[in-house]
């Protein structure tokens, strides 16, 4: 294989942080470059940092994809080879308060990763999309050949804004864009403001947590290996200057009561739980087909449900103190 260096944009995220970890174990150069913005408690990302920078084909960039002209100069004189583009504003309830982020790392960041890799001859650009662009679709499985027209918050809207960005990039300039609808994604080194790592924090701790839609939720988990298991198989295909969208979900639709009592099992303790409404740009199920992500990319997830939060929850009991101690992310 010919030596890579991947730039991946979102290093200090969860997923970056993963993907980031996966490739420079593999034999790739990475370049990290990471606003390291305070959604939620910079501690965590500073955390797992210093678990890349253990690697010495690891090099580190802060700064703001919105910033165009310091982002093109990282990435000409890193002389990177593929971009992964993870870097992103998420919460689909957050995006209901502070819709301005959004505009600027979503749409303008995005737009900023897109032109530089094309002013820079790069021929492909993988990127991430996410489920909540189906939005009130009613037919489950989603599917990529589904419409997607009718978002329900301002971060869904953000992402469908992305992919078809990615298309005129790929129509103008012959770029492959490579577009990956992630489905609840789940592990260690979770973000605190997802429903495994808040859910874990309450119930170790005896305070209560909230359901929504009154606990009817459905969700296709998928296990961070699995994501970046995935986007490693995209990085070691040759180019083909195609425009491609692809789901990547877990193999089970599982029930957040499911989870519930999973999360309990293993923490040894009984949620207090409280039900509610159904929030404002939730949807109450995603469940994934993830046929065309099986036929390209060899994707078959291999992590179930019980064992992705068997793991986490180690992982958790594990550094407690330090989990426990971060501030509520903002929501």
């Amino acid at each position: 294989m010919k030596h890579k260096t991947i730039c991946v944009t979102g290093a200090a995220g969860f997923i970056g942080f993963h993907l980031s970890r996966l490739l420079l174990t593999t034999g790739y150069s990475v370049v990290g470059i990471d606003s390291m913005s305070p959604y939620y408690d910079v501690r965590m990302k500073h955390a797992r940092l210093r678990e890349l920078k253990k690697h010495e084909r690891f090099t580190f960039h802060k700064l703001n994809i919105a910033q165009y002209e310091t982002l093109e100069t990282v990435l000409r004189e890193s002389k990177v080879t593929d971009i992964v583009h993870l870097a992103a504003q998420a919460g689909v309830r957050y995006s209901l308060t502070n819709p301005w982020v959004y505009a600027e790392a979503n749409y303008l960041g995005t737009l900023n990763v897109f032109e530089a890799a094309h002013r820079l001859n790069l021929p492909r650009v993988i990127y991430a999309s996410s489920s909540s662009v189906y939005g009130t679709n009613k037919k489950q499985p989603f599917s990529e050949r589904d419409q997607v027209d009718t978002p329900i918050s301002i971060y869904a809207a953000s992402k469908k804004a992305n992919e078809s960005l990615a298309y005129s990039y790929h129509h103008l300039y012959g770029m492959e864009m490579v577009g990956l609808r992630f489905f609840t994604v789940y592990g260690t080194w979770g973000r605190p403001d997802m429903a495994l790592f808040k859910f874990a924090r309450r119930i170790l701790a005896g305070e209560p947590i909230d359901l929504y839609n009154n606990g009817r939720m459905k969700r296709s988990f998928t296990h961070v290996s699995d994501i970046v298991a995935a986007i490693q198989s995209q990085i070691e295909k040759k180019p083909e200057k195609k425009y491609r969208l692809y789901n990547l979900g877990g193999s089970e639709a599982v029930p957040i009561s499911r989870f519930v009592k999973l999360i309990e099992k293993n923490a040894g303790k009984k949620a207090r739980v409280r039900m509610l409404p159904l929030q404002a740009g939730d949807v109450p199920a995603t469940v994934a087909d993830c046929s065309s992500a099986r036929r390209d990319l060899g994707f078959v997830p291999t992590v179930g449900i019980e064992e992705g939060i068997e793991n986490f929850m180690e992982w958790f009991k594990e550094h407690e103190a330090f989990l426990t101690s971060l501030s509520e992310p903002q929501q």
